[in-house]
């Protein structure tokens, strides 16, 4: 069976797998969106199910002044003796935590914090020993991977933190994983940083203190020097053993607008490569070393794509996602509507009223029909505060007015403003690789208001690790209800 990289599109970066009960379990950043940490579930590694999320309370998730890119850095999932564990940062906070689960379908425990600092933590179950790993310093300042032994019931450090590797001297050394295999204990992480140079290291040790020895062929899987691609930022790798024995990397990676067009508007997506052991036990990945769209995969399957969606066939808490902590009373969910009430914060400020889907590809056409009493409400293209294009309906005192606005850093540009009559309006949002274009239809005639460049909503120009969001929002102290929604893929 051939199947087409990504394996989950949109922004769902750094993603974390572990298997259990003959299925595969992912993770990914959810940053400054709440829940927290979207959760997967497959049975072939290619088609995934989004069947919660791991942090879906606010005890569980301060991203109160989280800024854009702050909140929840770098989960990583664990299977260990019928218990689930999530291990993640709150860059927000600065500390370092896990939560756990007997119920992979249920609620997770509330945080238990590990006072080892650094980002990006994995946990080794090993020998009756629990090792937590991060990148970061240890005890005696020194910088790097840095491990030391917890009490997974308490969180407590068992031993001082010390750094195990220093990483193959690329810059941003993040991402750490080990894993237990044969008499080795092999060290994954990710350097270059998570761009254009990003790539996946390895190293090997028959302890899992160390001392540690290079990959002789690091970096085992990158496309930094793949051009002119789509793919790239190959790493942040998780390696996973299939039910049938064979090896394959999870890594993180994007998708850039056009081959000479270096820009990413859908953030980092999931990808997935073949691995093996060469004859001298090194990991090897990808295709000489580089990932491709297209792998086989054992078994008879088909991957399967979800090209509609609507209002009646996405779940509110699992599909869509709002921003920090919102104000739970603002949103009214029906099977056919969705009802928010604006507050006075518009889309430049930390907690407007807004509900979210990722933007999964390049391709789309969104519709959704507006009503409003006052004030404005639409939809929007959104990466950051500081970069989005807004198409929405505003109530002003000589009537009603369709605006396109378009919002790049400093410069705050109103594309059209367009008078119309009462009556239902439906607002329509076009996407391709290169272009977003924004229409109405009232009355049965379509018009378009104007047009907008894709890459200056990607993480070049805006900085920060999201991705491209499809919102819904209501701001100026109103009551606006949207029906008839519908997000439809073409590719």
């Amino acid at each position: 069976m051939r199947y087409h990289n990504p394996v989950i599109s949109g922004f769902y970066p750094d993603p974390s797998v572990c298997r259990a009960g003959g299925k595969y379990y992912l993770v990914s950043s959810s940053f400054q969106y709440f829940p927290g940490v979207p959760l997967f579930e497959s049975e072939d590694l290619v088609n995934w199910r989004q069947i919660g999320h791991v942090l879906t309370r606010e005890s569980q998730l301060e991203l109160t002044g989280a800024a854009s890119s702050g909140g929840i850095f770098a989960p990583t999932i664990r299977f260990y003796n019928g218990r689930f564990y999530m291990v993640s940062t709150n860059s927000t906070t600065g500390k370092n935590f896990y939560v756990h689960t007997d119920d992979i379908y249920g609620e997770w425990s509330e945080p238990i914090e590990v006072t080892q600092g650094g980002i990006d933590p994995s946990l080794l179950f090993d020998g009756g020993k629990v090792y937590f790993l991060s990148n970061g310093g240890s005890d005696d300042g020194d910088e790097g991977i840095t491990q030391c032994e917890i009490d997974i019931e308490t969180g407590r450090r068992l031993t001082q933190s010390r750094v195990i590797w220093h990483g193959t001297g690329g810059r941003y050394l993040e991402g750490p994983h080990m894993y237990h295999i044969g008499v080795w204990y092999y060290l994954l992480a990710a350097e270059g940083g998570t761009e254009y140079g990003h790539m996946v290291t390895c190293a090997r040790s028959q302890s899992p203190c160390g001392p540690f020895e290079n990959c002789p062929d690091n970096p085992v899987l990158t496309n930094r020097n793949k051009a002119p691609a789509i793919i790239q930022g190959i790493g942040h790798a998780e390696l996973v053993e299939d039910y049938g024995g064979e090896y394959h990397l999870v890594t993180l990676g994007f998708r850039q607008i056009h081959p000479w067009q270096p820009y990413h508007t859908l953030g980092r997506e999931v990808f997935l490569a073949p691995a093996h052991f060469t004859p001298d036990g090194w990991i090897a990945a990808g295709t000489d070393g580089v990932m491709e769209e297209t792998y086989e995969l054992p078994g008879n399957f088909e991957q399967l794509k979800k090209p509609l969606f609507t209002f009646e066939n996405t779940d509110w808490a699992i599909d869509w996602c709002c921003l920090r902590r919102p104000a739970r009373e603002n949103y009214l969910f029906s099977r056919e509507s969705l009802t928010l009430r604006g507050t006075d914060t518009t889309l430049d400020g930390a907690d407007p009223t807004f509900i979210a889907l990722r933007q999964k590809g390049f391709d789309f056409d969104l519709g959704v029909d507006v009503s409003l009493d006052r004030g404005e409400a639409g939809v929007s293209a959104y990466i950051s505060e500081n970069e989005h294009y807004d198409l929405f309906l505003c109530k002003r005192d000589s009537g009603l007015f369709a605006d396109l606005k378009l919002k790049i850093g400093p410069v705050k540009h109103l594309q059209c403003s367009l008078p119309l009559s009462p009556g239902q309006v439906r607002l329509i949002l076009r996407g391709s690789a290169l272009t977003y274009s924004f229409y109405l239809v009232q009355n049965g005639l379509e018009r378009c208001l104007g047009c907008a460049d894709t890459k200056y909503l990607s993480s070049e120009v805006s900085g920060g690790h999201t991705g491209t969001m499809l919102w819904l929002y209501a701001a100026g102290g109103n009551t606006a209800i949207f029906r008839s929604f519908a997000l439809c893929y073409k590719s």
